[in-house]
């Protein structure tokens, strides 16, 4: 498996450079799609951009394990393996660059979603991935006149300009994807609209649905929130509601741990939006005691420790 140490010895100096810009939209099948061109860059963007990513790497010094609620800090990386995203379809655009592919005109870059510098050095390729700020759109510009300083003095810069921010928010080499940035990963390979399916997949799954006396709160609760579907997602990961002993340890327990969680003469949870928020703590197992003040608390994960 590729690992940290792999990423950051990878020969960025010795690598050929190529940018690409990418613009999404929604495919037939309900995958994305990812629609690339290359452009040509000038040997001082080349060294820059090669600058940029060495330095952006430097700053890692540790991996996680990518989870829908983990968040990583700003040492450390989360990882992931690719085929479970959709960036073998941006690793296919970008294997691709012949000359039909080539950005032409400004239209060809103008409201691109995000760019992948890609590095070629012996036959291995790592990408980095920065999603575009404002001003690759066009509406960013229009109405606007630009003015460049030079000699002293503001002229008009006729020259579209595009800004590639430095802290890039993911690479990607082999297998494995390094995540600097979950909110950007999460936004460029659209996990928001695999999470909507997940949940929707769980709505339908008849051990959950038989948890409750009605779906509707829930449901109602979790809408498009993206917060709220991660969690939803981490439920049917940890799958305690289908350990029946776990659900009978929340029944005779959730008065003592302060859940605000009612249940009906057979056994369901009657979810409204008030309870809502207590029933996805108690699902996700979330809410534990210490041991050291014998209070509960409300925990962003439970990574077993031993």
């Amino acid at each position: 498996m590729i690992t940290l140490p792999d990423l950051k010895g990878f020969d960025l100096t010795g690598a050929d450079v190529t940018v690409w810009v990418f613009k999404t939209s929604p495919g037939q099948d309900g995958r994305p799609r990812f629609t690339g061109r290359w452009v040509g860059i000038t040997e001082n963007l080349s060294a820059r951009l090669k600058e940029a990513v060495g330095s952006a790497l430097g700053e890692i010094t540790e991996t996680i394990e990518y989870d829908v609620l983990v968040q990583n800090n700003e040492g450390s990386a989360l990882t992931i393996q690719t085929d479970e995203t959709y960036v073998h379809l941006i690793a296919a655009e970008v294997a691709n660059d012949t000359p039909g592919r080539k950005a032409r005109s400004v239209k060809d870059l103008a409201n691109s979603k995000f760019c992948v510098i890609k590095f070629v050095r012996d036959e291995k390729t790592m990408l980095a991935v920065s999603k575009n700020d404002t001003s690759w759109s066009t509406r960013r510009t229009t109405g606007f006149i630009r003015a460049v300083y030079s000699d002293d003095e503001l002229g008009v810069e006729e020259a579209p300009v595009f800004t590639i921010r430095p802290n890039f928010d993911f690479f990607v080499l082999d297998e494995r994807i390094f995540i600097r940035s979950k909110p950007n990963f999460e936004s460029v390979l659209v996990y928001k609209a695999g999470h909507e399916h997940a949940f929707s997949t769980l709505k339908q799954e008849a051990q959950f649905v038989a948890l409750f006396s009605d779906l509707g709160p829930l449901d109602e609760f979790v809408g498009s929130n993206k917060i709220h579907l991660r969690r939803a997602i981490a439920i049917q990961t940890k799958g305690h509601y289908k350990d029946a002993s776990f659900i009978a340890r929340l029944v005779a327990e959730h008065k003592n741990m302060s859940l605000d969680i009612a249940f009906d003469d057979q056994g369901r949870i009657v979810p409204t939006a008030e309870t809502c928020r207590h029933i996805f703590q108690a699902l996700l197992n979330h809410r534990l005691e210490s041991r050291l003040d014998s209070k509960f608390y409300d925990v962003p994960s439970t990574e077993p420790v031993a």
